[in-house]
């Protein structure tokens, strides 16, 4: 670079070429010291794994199926039997398992779990207890696990060493329904930095504007609940849900698994491709209730809920 500068005499250096001599050395050592290989790679491009949750619903989509995922009770009737009802939902061919966290004041749970879970807590049963018997499962072989889980039991662990612990154990995902909305954000940072899902709930009810809130901080699917109220057996799958779901699509490119009020494989027709799921709890969880009964085998048991799960697995894969 020749100095064009007029302002100063010959004998005057410009500060303009001072600079760029200075530059120019700077990118000389530069060259020298920084091998040829190097200079021009481009870091590595880093792109998200899908978690379990992610990959079982995109391989059902492909295939377009839906979704059928059973919610059971942990520790009913004791953890054992909880691992034996896994495995034999999961030689059915369901897609995903709900596992409930039994809790002393469950949030929209019918009668049905209620007593499931009163069950489970009479016999002293504890999350570490749940965390353990969830361990000894070959998970990776096994359909997703959900845990639903109460906030006030996340938040008395700790939420990082439940979250630690349950993804050791071998869960996939978590459903937190009494979840605070200001808690959400930070909830869903957590989770998803673990490789692991965090499923709100939506309602009937909830305003268009919560909605989009919910799904923001949502991944894996959002759990679309079919009827306002408690969980609970019922007949048919009502128009406003069907129109609710239309409206989601719009709204999210998340899966939509439809619960609450399912029991029958008739409600799964009109789901079909709008829903990309089906949540069985009830109907699931009154099989266990059997066992009460003096005479009643936990192998018949274990029969009669995995031949209905099979019947639900074949409306839901159509």
């Amino acid at each position: 670079m020749r100095c064009r500068a007029t302002a100063f005499s010959s004998t005057t250096r410009h500060p303009a070429c001072a600079v760029w001599k200075y530059t120019q050395m700077l990118l000389k050592w530069w060259l020298r010291r920084w091998p040829r290989d190097r200079r021009h790679r481009t870091l590595p491009l880093v792109v998200p794994v899908p978690t379990r949750i992610e990959q079982t619903f995109s391989a059902l989509r492909s295939a377009q199926k839906m979704a059928f995922m059973p919610f059971i009770t942990a520790g009913d009737p004791d953890m054992a039997g909880t691992g034996a009802l896994i495995r034999e939902l999961a030689s059915r061919g369901v897609d995903l398992i709900e596992i409930g966290f039994p809790y002393s004041d469950p949030i929209a749970d019918g009668p049905v779990i209620q007593s499931s879970y009163t069950r489970a807590l009479n016999k002293k049963l504890t999350v570490q207890a749940i965390f353990n018997e969830i361990a000894t499962l070959d998970t990776a072989h096994l359909p997703p696990l959900i845990a639903m889980v109460s906030y006030a039991i996340v938040f008395r662990l700790g939420i990082e060493t439940f979250l630690k612990q349950a993804k050791a154990a071998g869960f996939a995902g978590f459903i937190i329904p009494d979840l605070p909305g200001d808690e959400a954000e930070e909830m869903y940072a957590l989770v998803t930095q673990a490789g692991l899902d965090l499923i709100q709930l939506v309602a009937p009810t909830t305003p268009p504007e919560r909605v989009r809130q919910i799904v923001k901080h949502s991944s894996g699917f959002v759990y679309c609940i079919a009827v306002a109220g408690t969980t609970g057996v019922r007949d048919s799958v009502a128009e406003p849900l069907i129109e609710q779901l239309k409206w989601l699509k719009q709204e999210t490119s998340l899966p939509l698994a439809v619960g609450f009020g399912l029991s029958q494989p008739e409600q799964l027709g009109p789901l079909r491709g709008i829903a990309d799921g089906a949540i069985v709890g009830s109907a699931i969880v009154r099989h266990l209730e059997a066992l009460s009964q003096p005479g009643v085998r936990m192998a018949d048991v274990l029969q009669k809920t995995g031949e209905y799960a099979g019947r639900m697995v074949a409306a839901a894969h159509g």
